[in-house]
């Protein structure tokens, strides 16, 4: 099967097309100041009060719904974060765990982790392969955090209602730098505000959002490197679900890909075991587990001997029968080069049925006809999932929060953001190559900084193996590094995890007291 080289994101298919120019452009300086801007409104505010059953307790709580101004180095506000706090009101907040949740794009909202992990949680008809048409519910979140954790879910500039103002160039906030520090400032001022420093600290990203996390572990601390400014907040833990690390916008050396190449296989071998196409494992993590033993090992080294024109025939013959029997496609499916790529296996792993399979789930399926090659729209798993949560969304703004705005929520925000987005990065002393490093610097100057990877077995988009290769290649200390593979895709909190993954993120948190 004919190598397709990508780096694992969220948005990898609408990345691909973007002009070469992408994350060329440079960083607008933080020193820039924009005119002042007299008259600036009061943020816009809806605060409301809550009570709900979760499990055998009562939860009294607050939700804070609105904007937090950023402002320039001069105090002018250049911009608008707009979040969503869940605080609990029957227990003393003082030293209670805050975790800050964001998803990842670039250019989504929290959306997706807000209706997952919040006292309100989207309600699909079916676990996997839901109607897309409403009407959809809500439903008091058996599985939220509200009982271990105030949750503040963040917006970043340009999603959601979050905007810049006063005619601040967007681009101050579109970038890996700029928006990371933009989120540091909301962190700060959000501690102030609510007089919480000395709470327990958490931050949950998301895919882009996971990298978004790494990043801002370095952030917030502070360096006269960027961001430029000291703020010695520190970290009790980082999530990272769905995670990327790497930087789309770097050339990928020959090694890398030969190793990337091999890494799609253990997704791909859970995907075809889900649906039939291998038998099925008597014990899924050790089926992947093994896989992933076998693409680390035999599978790379004979991708690496054929790339070389060193791989004998024989050696050939063995790993290709290996690779079929784990993927369920023919030898001349497979090709002479040996390499499955998921894109391409989406298409024809279930074509004898007409169907396509998901990249972000690959459990979901939809008609192999009539496809617009839509990377997010006509993704089977995207298409089906993204009207309920958006749907749920509006009727909590409007039903349960209060919040009435003149503008529109936006879910994910392409427009704009992706062609402008700045891949590069502002001065280090040593190159950052991948954001796993930032990650291992901040467990450096924190001892006490834990990390949780969590990733999804039939998630062909940031899969489990490309998120183990690159938590360890960063050498983060693996003694305060938990990896945790689900039954489920990029969102692993769908299609029956959802408990699962709740309770272990309060073990987690839990264990940071």
């Amino acid at each position: 099967m004919k190598c397709v080289v990508h780096t694992c994101w969220v948005l990898l298919g609408l990345i691909s097309l973007l002009p070469a120019q992408v994350g060329a452009q440079n960083p607008i300086p933080a020193s820039e100041i924009v005119p002042t801007f007299e008259g600036q409104p009061e943020a816009y505010r809806s605060v409301t009060q809550h009570q709900m059953q979760q499990g055998d307790q009562e939860i009294s709580y607050r939700v804070i719904a609105g904007e937090t101004y950023l402002r320039d180095s001069a105090g002018n506000v250049i911009g608008s974060i707009f979040s969503f706090s869940y605080l609990r009101t029957d227990v003393d907040s003082q030293d209670r765990p805050v975790v800050f949740i964001f998803n990842g794009g670039p250019g989504s909202s929290s959306v997706w982790l807000h209706l997952a992990l919040g006292p309100k949680k989207v309600v699909l008809d079916k676990e996997v392969n839901p109607s897309n048409v409403p009407p959809f519910q809500l439903s008091d979140n058996e599985d939220g955090l509200l009982d271990v954790a105030d949750l503040v879910f963040v917006d970043p500039v340009g999603t959601g209602f979050s905007r810049p103002l006063n005619g601040t160039d967007p681009k101050r906030f579109w970038g890996v730098d700029e928006d990371a520090d933009s989120i540091a400032q909301f962190i700060e001022l959000w501690l102030s505000e609510q007089g919480r420093w000395n709470s327990p600290k958490y931050l949950l990203g998301e895919s882009y959002g996971s990298k978004r996390a790494a990043v801002l572990s370095r952030f917030l601390m502070g360096s006269p490197f960027p961001p430029g400014v000291l703020r010695g907040i520190t970290l009790n833990g980082v999530i990272m679900v769905g995670t990327t690390l790497g930087n789309p916008a770097a050339t990928v050396t020959p090694e890398q890909a030969i190793k990337q190449n091999a890494l799609r296989l253990p997704s791909i071998a859970m995907t075809a075991a889900y649906h039939g196409l291998t038998p099925p494992p008597a014990n899924l993590d050790k089926h992947f587990q093994q896989v992933l033993q076998f693409a680390r090992t035999d599978y790379l080294s004979a991708l690496q001997q054929a790339a070389d024109d060193q791989l004998s025939d024989t050696d050939r013959a063995a790993i290709l029968k290996q690779v079929e029997t784990l993927t369920g496609l023919t030898p001349s499916q497979i090709g002479e080069d040996l390499v499955i790529n998921e894109k391409e296996y989406a298409k024809i792993a279930l074509q004898g049925k007409g169907l396509e399979i998901g990249l972000y789930d690959s459990r979901y399926t939809l008609p192999l006809m009539n496809s617009g090659q839509d990377p997010v729209a006509d993704d089977p798993a995207m298409g089906r999932y993204v009207p309920g949560f958006v749907g749920g969304l509006h009727q909590l703004l409007g039903n349960h929060l209060g919040v009435k705005l003149d503008r529109p929520y936006i879910a994910i925000r392409w427009k704009d953001l992706l062609p402008n987005w700045n891949f590069e990065r502002g001065f280090t002393a040593v190159p950052i190559e991948s954001s796993a490093q930032e990650l291992a610097w901040a467990m450096r100057r924190n001892p006490d900084l834990r990390v949780l990877v969590a990733s999804g077995y039939f998630d062909l988009i940031t899969t489990p193996a490309a998120a183990i290769d690159q938590v360890e290649a960063g050498k983060l200390p693996s003694e305060r590094v938990t990896f945790k593979e689900y039954p489920s895709g990029h969102m692993v909190y769908l299609g029956g995890t959802e408990q699962a993954f709740a309770e272990d993120l309060r073990r987690f948190i839990q264990a940071g007291k």
